[in-house]
């Protein structure tokens, strides 16, 4: 029986595709060969930053582009993100029914904040675990293990939910049950690869998860 609902926040309750997309766009289209599309960076999506970046340019030392990333992202953001449909009622509804609620993402904890402030979501979620809280982000089994062992839960009745295989990968190495969204730009096909427990179609598809 599912208690615990931990979300990933990037791609999975949170629309900010497209702002992530352009970033690195705006950021690299000079520094790596050309032509810089958004096929090459859906399939990194979802590792920590400094990561994809390295992977982008072949670049060990990627503290300027980091930098410039951080200043675009900040200075779009809030015109950029949103919610995926039903997210907010979905999670309201959770909350009120009893369930636990974490967020497990390798964003920042500032950028996490941010996230929660702008959305009002905070208030629903009892454990928050960003790349600034663990020594191994995902897929290590480290930050969802943090959380569950953070809201003191079994690990059998928790599952985590995400848009990348990373999610899904730590969720299982963790001991818990996994949930790819299908709504995810690598689509449902690539997830469904790593064989998570669930695929959701819609956030309501939570209400029928036991």
């Amino acid at each position: 029986m599912i208690e615990t609902i931990l979300f990933d926040l990037d791609g999975t309750i949170i629309d900010t595709n497209e702002l992530i997309i352009s970033a690195f766009i705006n950021v690299l289209s000079d520094h790596v060969p050309q032509p810089f599309t958004r096929e090459q960076i859906i399939p990194v999506m979802g590792i920590p930053l400094e990561e994809q970046l390295r992977i982008f340019t072949g670049k060990e030392d990627v503290t300027e582009f980091v930098k410039a990333y951080r200043e675009y992202n900040a200075k779009h953001h809030d015109d950029m993100v949103k919610l995926f449909p039903n997210v907010k009622e979905v999670i309201a509804k959770l909350y009120e029914q009893g369930f636990t609620l974490g967020v497990v993402t390798t964003k920042m904890r500032s950028s996490t904040s941010r996230i929660m402030e702008m959305f009002d979501l905070g208030k629903y979620m009892s454990v928050l675990v960003t790349v600034d809280d663990v020594e191994h982000p995902k897929p290590h089994p480290e930050p969802v293990q943090k959380a569950v062992q953070q809201l003191g839960v079994n690990p059998a009745t928790a599952l985590m939910i995400g848009d990348s295989p990373i999610d899904i990968q730590s969720a299982q190495a963790a001991g818990t049950k996994s949930a790819g969204v299908a709504w995810s730009l690598k689509g449902e096909e690539v997830l469904k690869k790593y064989n998570p427990d669930y695929i959701l179609h819609n956030m309501t598809d939570l209400y029928h998860i036991s």
